[in-house]
Formats: structure tokens, sequence, C-alpha cells
């Protein structure tokens, strides 16, 4: 398929611009086969039933955005994206940025250009200062471009995220409130927490309109014993969001079971696809045209029946992006 299959005309007063109060109410989209219907987040209760299990991503955000001037007092900003060696490789935004540039970030923090490669740039800074000490200190919220608000890190995570390393939000799982996953374990249901570190690979555009032509960057993902047993276990396996499915597929042997696994992972689902894990369901956001992520979720569940639900979310007033309402898809990935 072809890059501009997966483009659609979003109007700007769609894209959400804080999450909703409370999380749960933010509306939801069910497709099961070819019936959609339109209910409350907090109504996903009654869809799940003793034996599911749900698969969360519990990697948490870390404070990955720095901002910081020139010496000639040019604005720049720069989106962590790994450490090496202490360093940090950086995507940059600003004017002229080359090598040996020096940044001045808050508290006269100074930090040196010392290698470009491939777009990115990898910063030192002085006194053996470590890149997450500064982004420990000095560090923001990693908002997506489109967003316009200043929005804390905090209501940037999803309540569940309790291991720092992604620099963009797993964000299917911000409608999730403490009371509504009880509510959830009360029917019987189980919960499998997975991690896969969100890295610039689930958000870099795709350049090529030859979408097998475009190149992932490799995203870190573990999945523990314990978890992989309970996904195994399952009678019917709901996955929360394009990072959970992508760390299912990737730990998932060719009969489908789940094996304990920690590495970094590059895989790249767009249709036609074949699923190895054993997806009942999948509950996502709704996302960016020419996105990997909108094509993953095209691939699982069908890309006109994709583009078709879009079109009557946009219609029916919903909100898109990661702040944005939610869809849950029943039923296992279409063949």
């Amino acid at each position: 398929m072809n890059l501009s299959d997966f483009d659609y005309l979003l109007p700007k007063e769609r894209i959400a611009q804080q999450p909703a109060e409370p999380r749960s109410s933010s509306k939801l989209m069910v497709i099961e086969g070819e019936n959609i219907e339109h209910k409350k987040f907090s109504d996903i209760v009654q869809y799940f039933r003793k034996g599911d299990v749900l698969v969360l991503n519990d990697s948490k955000v870390i404070p990955a955005k720095l901002t910081g001037n020139k010496k000639t007092g040019g604005k720049v900003e720069c989106l962590f994206i790994e450490e090496k060696d202490r360093d940090g490789i950086f995507l940059i935004k600003g004017k002229k940025i080359r090598l040996e540039t020096e940044i001045f970030f808050k508290k006269n923090i100074k930090g040196k250009i010392v290698e470009i490669r491939d777009g990115k740039y990898r910063i030192r800074f002085p006194d053996n200062t470590t890149v997450r000490e500064v982004l420990d200190k000095y560090g923001e919220a990693p908002l997506p471009p489109y967003i316009k608000r200043n929005i804390s890190l905090e209501k940037y995570q999803t309540i569940y995220a309790t291991k720092p390393g992604s620099i963009a939000a797993p964000t299917a799982g911000f409608h999730f409130t403490e009371e509504l996953l009880g509510k959830i374990k009360k029917r019987g249901v189980r919960i499998a927490k997975i991690t896969l570190h969100v890295g610039v690979g689930t958000f870099s555009p795709v350049k090529v309109e030859k979408i097998e032509e475009h190149k992932l960057d490799p995203e870190y993902f573990e999945i523990d014993n314990i978890n992989a047993e309970i996904i195994n276990k399952g009678e019917r396996v709901i996955a929360c969001g394009t990072t959970s499915v992508k760390a299912l597929e990737s730990a998932a042997d060719a009969n489908g079971i789940i094996t304990p696994i920690s590495r970094w992972s590059d895989l790249f689902i767009y249709p036609p696809y074949s699923f190895k894990s054993r997806l009942n369901g999948l509950i996502t956001n709704f996302h960016l045209p020419k996105s990997t992520n909108l094509m993953l979720v095209c691939a699982y569940a069908g890309h006109n029946r994709i583009l078709n639900a879009y079109n009557i979310a946009i219609k029916e007033g919903y909100r898109f992006y990661s702040f944005g309402d939610s869809m849950l898809i029943l039923g296992g990935p279409i063949v």
C-alpha cells in the first residue's frame, strides 16, 4: 500500500488539547464486525468477561524535552532520544545548529554539540554531568507539536506508568482510572503489564510513498515470565495500545505463545500483515494521518473499515490524537 492510502482530512478543532476530566469520561467507539456503537470509555467494563486478559504498557514518560538558547539568543528545542556514554542524543529544532554550537539551558547549564549524524545531535554537558541528571532537573514533558497548551508531565502519563524510559506516552491507556481498572478486575479479568519504551520510531513521519521502504528506529521492550504466563493463559487477550501490540508481536512464537524476553524491536506492522500473537481485541486512540500507528490499526482491523470509522468519528465530534477519544476493536485480526 502507499502512504497516501493512510491520509484523511481532520478539522483542527478535532485535535484534543488536554485530557478529559475525569479521564474515563472520554468517548469510546466500539467496533465489532460491521457494527459501530458510541459509548463513554467508562462503559468499556461491559465488554470484558471473566477469563479475559487486559495487556497494559507500564512504560513511564521521562522529561525528555529541553529548551535553551544559543549565544545569539536563538531558541533551541531538544528532544532526547537516547543516552550514549553519559552524553545525550537529541533531535533539535532550531536554526544554524552546527558542530561545537553551545546551547544554554536553565540555571546556566550549558551543552555543546560534539557530533551530528543522520539528523541527530550529540550533546555533551560539562563537569561529568550526565544527560539523565540534566533531564531530571530541567526537562519538561515531551508533548507533541500539535498540543499548544502547557501540560504537566503528570498529566502526560498513564496512571499505571512505573518504568521510566519513554519519550512519548502510550496514549491509549490515558482513559483508565484506578476505579475503572478495579471494576474490570472484579469481572474476573487479569491485568498483564508489559513494557515498551516509546522512542522516536513510533512517531517519526513516513517520508516514502511505498510504505514498505520505511524503516522504524528500534524500541526497547520487555515481557517477564509472570506476565507472559498470564497472557498465554487468557481466554481472550485485549491489548491496550499499538505499543502493546508491537511488544506482543515481537515476543510471539510461530504458535502465538508469548515468550518472556527483553530486547530491541524495529518491527513495522502495516497491511497486509499476519499476526502471530493471539489477539482478540485492541484499545487504541485516533491517530495522525499517514502515521505508523494508523497503519498498525489498519493492519489489525482492515484499512477500509478503519478509515470509514475515522470519518464517522469526525462527523460525530470525536476528539483526536494523544488526548483524544478512544476506540475498542473487538474480534481477532482481519485476515
